[in-house]
């Protein structure tokens, strides 16, 4: 193809959207069987770049359409992969920006040296966690470290109380996504948060029923349609705070790759040691259960046995009669990090700055299974948040 006689035309649609918004890439007035290379380049707020390409051949009419050209999801036609050795995992640290993604369409089938090439056509595209409309409040009432969104409109909106797991601090990104899909979300940090560092101790269990209480109490918030999301170690205080709270009564709950393997009546400190200790307390509190949960399973979870806890919390609920608001979501070959979609695989990982964490899965697969349960999880949210009836719970 003579570049000189080229005038190719790159287009994606939407150019700009949510980061769980699919995109299609289409390249058209090519020759007809041309070798292409389709790329994508990002890079994130601590300047590491992230890279794709997926290689094609126009049609008879001189186009291609990507269609699964999702965003950062790996397998596919599309691989993604770090483009330098880095351990870390790429996560969003300010919600309030997008994720500029540059798709660039170059000649041949190329595999490197993408930024040392000039491309034939080059598009700049936007991947957003807050819809327009969506409101971001800090929250710092009653000795909180939090961040309320509030999705756009008047409300009152289902309250959604977002927790993540051991690495700490104040993570937004998938608050931000839940609001904007109409929840309202309080990403909430209980491990590093000011209480923490102020006194040397960690919070205690009225610590998240306040956070709870917070957002129950919100004017834009329905109170009676509260839940709870949790991953990792937020999956054990989810668990912990539904069962056992008499401040914290939700109609669902979500749990992602977490445990039910803790003390009762111990507060997080003690929790924690549990896990850090071979000695370690199965309690039978997921009998106790009374509302609707949907459990996210990594078969191949490789920071905690994912699958048994499973299968114990069936069995628990099986015995206890409640087996009936139980929803077990298990993916083969994935890992531990199942976050909302497109966000790269990640196999490993540094976790708090000290140790690298072994997470598990397969790309593809993982991939796959990150856009599938996200999807699920926003239908099982919206059912039981926004439908008029729910088990266990009272309007």
């Amino acid at each position: 193809m003579d570049r000189k006689k080229c005038c190719v035309q790159l287009s994606v649609h939407p150019s700009r959207g949510l980061m769980d918004e699919k995109f299609i890439v289409q390249v058209q007035k090519v020759l007809p069987g041309c070798q292409l290379t389709v790329h994508a380049l990002h890079q994130c707020e601590d300047r590491n770049s992230w890279e794709a390409f997926g290689h094609y051949t126009t049609d008879a009419s001189g186009t291609v359409n990507g269609t699964c050209f999702t965003g950062y999801q790996s397998g596919w036609d599309i691989l993604w992969e770090l483009i330098i050795s880095s351990p870390f995992r790429l996560r969003k640290k300010n919600v309030q920006t997008p994720m500029e993604v540059t798709i660039s369409v170059y000649q041949g089938h190329q595999t490197e040296g993408f930024v040392d090439q000039v491309p034939l056509a080059s598009v700049l595209v936007e991947r957003w966690y807050m819809a327009p409309g969506v409101r971001r409040i800090p929250v710092t009432e009653e000795g909180l470290t939090a961040t309320l969104f509030l999705p756009a409109g008047p409300g009152p909106f289902p309250g959604i109380l977002d927790l993540w797991g051991g690495g700490g601090q104040l993570v937004e990104y998938r608050a931000a996504l839940l609001a904007s899909h109409g929840f309202a979300s309080l990403a909430l940090d209980y491990l590093t948060c000011k209480i923490t560092l102020e006194t040397g101790k960690m919070v205690d269990n009225q610590y998240f029923e306040t956070a709870y209480r917070v957002l129950q109490q919100h004017p834009q918030v329905l109170g009676s349609r509260m839940a709870m999301l949790g991953f990792s170690l937020g999956t054990s205080f989810t668990f912990k705070m539904a069962v056992y709270s008499q401040v914290m009564k939700v109609r669902c709950a979500v749990c992602i790759g977490g445990s039910h393997v803790q003390p009762i009546d111990g507060p997080p400190k003690e929790m924690l040691t549990y896990f850090n200790s071979e000695k370690l307390f199965v309690s039978e509190q997921m009998g106790r259960l009374q509302c609707p949960l949907l459990l996210v399973v990594g078969e191949d979870d490789q920071s905690w046995p994912a699958s048994e806890a499973a299968k114990d919390i069936k069995e628990m609920m099986e015995r206890a009669g409640n087996s009936h608001l139980l929803t077990i979501l298990s993916y083969p070959k994935t890992g531990h990090l199942i976050e909302p979609p497109y966000i790269p695989h990640a196999r490993a990982s540094i976790f708090r700055t000290i140790v690298m964490l072994l997470w598990g899965g397969q790309t593809v697969e993982h991939s796959h299974a990150q856009e599938d349960a996200w999807m699920k999880i926003l239908v099982f949210l919206r059912e039981n948040l926004y439908g008029g009836t729910n088990p266990g719970a009272t309007l």
